[in-house]
């Protein structure tokens, strides 16, 4: 190659090295502004992002909980021990002079508990049902609303139905684990104790509600856990429509 050549390809190289270079300039200030936009969650989000990042937001929050709750001590080893009735302590106490019923409260607490472990594992279907039926309008609202909003739409809206359907399987389950023969001889016991009023408070309710307030207490934690805490969002769908509410 000939000088002159040479001369003249390094004169076209100055010349379009500073609109190449603007063009790479201009390149990456675009990609530094995506990338701004999704770490402030301004990129737009469809309908269909936001309803299934908060469908999948809320079946992971369900899915631990009831998976943590269904294992054996998952309630009566946590903070969300159900403890008898208000109006049973009156039959334990008297009790705990009878003998064979020393330990009635320690036995009938473990009992109710092993009852609403049985049974919760049942309750997810429910949530799933509730969950699916989120509209666009439902979703955003949850999403831009209180931090525990998700929950408080589960528990309005689940709350019947999963009454309904947890009370003949906490019954049973009270069953399964012998606590409502149980209950019934421990009653039976303390009715004959001379001049006491006679009672028989039940436990299926009783045990039903505070196997729910359990459930939507620690569903509100997963809820939680996945809003304030971005490594918590364990899909890129979770990680772009949460972004939109930090």
């Amino acid at each position: 190659m000939n000088w002159k050549k040479t001369m003249m390809l390094m004169l076209v190289f100055a010349l379009a090295l500073p609109a190449f270079a603007q063009q790479i300039k201009g390149a990456l200030g675009k990609l530094k502004q995506q990338a701004q936009e999704v770490v402030k969650g301004d990129t737009p989000l469809s309908q269909e992002e936001v309803g299934e990042g908060l469908k999948e937001a809320l079946d992971l929050g369900v899915g631990e909980a009831v998976s943590f709750l269904s294992a054996e001590n998952g309630y009566l080893g946590s903070s969300y021990k159900i403890l008898i009735p208000e109006e049973a302590q009156k039959v334990v106490s008297r009790l705990k002079s009878v003998p064979g019923f020393g330990d009635v409260e320690q036995k009938l607490e473990e009992k109710m508990n092993r009852a609403a472990e049985l049974a919760v594992a049942k309750a997810k279907p429910i949530f799933v049902d509730a969950i699916r039926q989120l509209t666009f309008r439902d979703a955003m609202s949850l999403l831009m609303g209180d931090k525990d909003a998700a929950t408080r739409y589960l528990e309005r809206t689940t709350t019947q139905s999963l009454t309904a359907a947890f009370l003949p399987i906490i019954q049973q389950s009270l069953d399964e684990v012998n606590a409502r023969e149980y209950w019934r001889t421990a009653v039976t016991a303390y009715n004959r104790i001379p001049l006491v009023q006679q009672t028989n408070p039940e436990l299926d309710q009783h045990v039903t509600d505070k196997a729910l307030t359990g459930l939507f207490g620690l569903v509100e934690v997963k809820e939680l856990e996945v809003r304030d805490n971005p490594a918590l969002r364990t899909s890129e769908l979770l990680r772009k429509v949460f972004a939109k509410q930090d």
